[in-house]
C-alpha cells in the first residue's frame, strides 16, 4: 500500500517509504517548494505507465529504483497522458483563460513531479545507467553529506540549467555570452536588451557617472550599462544566488572594477543618474521560488520601483522601466492602471521605446495563450521625477 509521512520534528522536510518490511526515511528536496508527498511507493521497470499515471494523479510519490533511462521514458509517457486532458481554453475569456491554463500547468507539473529519485550522499545516483549528475547538483546546491529524494523533473531542469551555465547564452547587444546560474532568470529573450542598448542616455554636465541596476539577476543589464559608457553601476538583488551569478558574469567580462553588488530589496543608498529596472512582467503570486522572476506578487517590485524612483534620481537623472504589456493582453493589468501608477508616483514619461517579441512561443499554435503572445510589445519607459 502507498505509505509515507513527514518528520514533524525536523526543520528539514523528509519523505518515507516502505522497502520490504523496513521503513526508509530521507531528506526531501524540491526547488519548486513542494511539500513532501504523504503517500509513497517503490517503483521500478516493472511498473506500467498506466499504473504510474494513476498513482501519480492520486498524489502518490513513486520512489524509483529501476533503470534511470527507463525512468525518463516513463516520464515521457506520463507527460503524454497529462496532455490528453487539455480542455477547450480558447472558449474562455481572459483573464479566466490565463488562470485556468496556469492551474492546469501547475497540476501537470505536480503529477509529473511524483516520479522521484533517491540520492546517496554527495549527489550520487545508484540507478542503472544513471549519468554523473554531481557537477550539476554541486553547482545548484553545494555538497550534500546526506542522501535525499528529488523529483526527476527537477533533476532534469537542474541538468539543463547546468549546461546553460557552462555554455552561456549569446547576448548580441552585449557582444558576449552570459552564464546564468540555476534559479536565476536567464536572458533568453533578447528584445528588452536591445532596447537598453539603443535608448538615448540622459544628457547633462557630469551625467553617466553612476547607475543603479535594480534586480540584477545575471548582471546582464549592469554589463550593458558599463559597455555604453556608465562609469559605475550599483547592482542590487534580494537573492544571494543572483548576486553570486551576476558577480561571476561581471568578472568573466572583465568589468569588475565598475560594479558594486548590494543585497537589497530594490534601491541601494544614494542617488544615480540612471536607474534601470526590469521587474517580473506578470502580476500574480509565484507558485515556487523559480517563478519569482515571472510573477510580481501584489506588484511589489513594480510599485516599489515607481514610488521610490524620484528620491533616488539625481536632478537630471532618468529611470528606465522595462516592461512587457503581456499582462494587459491577459487581462491582469490595464494600460490605465500602469499610467496611474506612474502619475501617482510623481513621475512623467519622457519617451516610450517599443519592440516586438521574437521568441518561438509567438508561433506556437498549440499554446492556448498564443494570441496574447503575438500581440505582446515590450517597452522601455523613460521616466523622470
Amino acid at each position: 500500500m502507498p505509505h509515507g509521512k513527514p518528520d514533524l520534528h525536523s526543520t528539514t522536510p523528509t519523505i518515507s517509504w516502505l522497502a520490504g518490511e523496513q521503513t526508509l526515511t530521507s531528506a526531501w528536496r524540491s526547488e519548486n517548494g513542494w511539500a513532501p508527498p504523504k503517500r509513497t511507493m517503490l517503483a521500478d521497470d516493472t511498473m506500467s505507465a498506466d499504473t504510474a499515471y494513476r498513482l501519480a494523479s492520486e498524489g502518490v510519490a513513486l520512489i524509483w529504483t529501476g533503470d534511470f533511462q527507463n525512468a525518463r521514458q516513463l516520464l515521457h509517457a506520463l507527460a503524454r497522458r497529462t496532455a490528453k486532458r487539455r480542455p477547450k481554453y480558447l472558449e474562455l475569456p481572459y483573464p479566466e483563460r490565463f488562470h485556468q491554463v496556469r492551474l492546469a500547468r501547475a497540476q501537470r507539473a505536480r503529477t509529473l513531479g511524483m516520479l522521484c529519485l533517491p540520492f546517496e550522499p554527495h549527489h550520487l545516483l545508484k540507478h542503472r545507467r544513471a549519468p554523473d549528475v554531481k557537477g550539476a547538483c554541486l553547482a545548484a546546491h553545494g555538497d550534500s553529506k546526506t542522501g535525499y529524494v528529488m523529483p526527476l523533473t527537477e533533476l532534469l531542469g537542474l541538468i539543463s540549467a547546468y549546461e546553460w551555465r557552462k555554455n552561456g547564452i549569446d547576448i548580441p547587444a552585449l557582444g558576449a555570452r552570459i552564464h546564468p546560474h540555476y534559479g536565476v532568470f536567464a536572458p533568453t529573450r533578447s528584445e528588452y536588451l536591445e532596447l537598453i542598448a539603443q535608448a538615448p542616455l540622459p544628457q547633462g554636465p557630469g551625467m553617466l557617472g553612476h547607475a543603479f541596476d535594480i534586480g540584477t539577476g545575471t548582471g546582464v543589464i549592469a554589463a550593458l550599462l558599463l559597455k555604453r559608457g556608465i562609469k559605475h553601476v550599483t547592482a542590487t538583488d534580494t537573492h544571494a544566488r543572483a548576486l553570486d551569478c551576476a558577480q561571476e558574469n561581471i568578472e568573466r567580462l572583465g568589468l569588475s572594477s565598475g560594479v558594486k553588488f548590494v543585497q537589497a530589496d530594490l534601491f541601494p543608498d544614494g542617488q544615480a543618474d540612471l536607474i534601470v529596472c526590469n521587474p517580473p512582467w506578470l502580476p500574480g503570486r509565484p507558485a515556487s521560488g523559480l517563478e519569482h522572476a515571472i510573477y510580481d506578487q501584489d506588484q511589489h517590485m513594480l510599485n516599489g520601483f515607481l514610488k521610490g524612483l524620484g528620491a533616488h534620481l539625481t536632478p537630471q537623472g532618468e529611470g528606465w522601466l522595462i516592461l512587457s504589456d503581456l499582462a494587459e493582453h491577459l487581462g491582469l493589468r490595464t494600460r490605465e492602471d500602469l499610467l496611474d501608477m506612474i502619475e501617482t508616483a510623481g513621475l512623467r514619461v519622457m519617451e516610450r521605446l517599443d519592440i516586438r517579441p521574437m521568441h518561438a512561443k509567438t508561433k506556437d499554435e498549440e499554446d492556448p495563450l498564443a494570441d496574447a503572445r503575438r500581440a505582446e510589445v515590450t517597452s522601455l519607459w523613460r521616466l523622470r521625477a
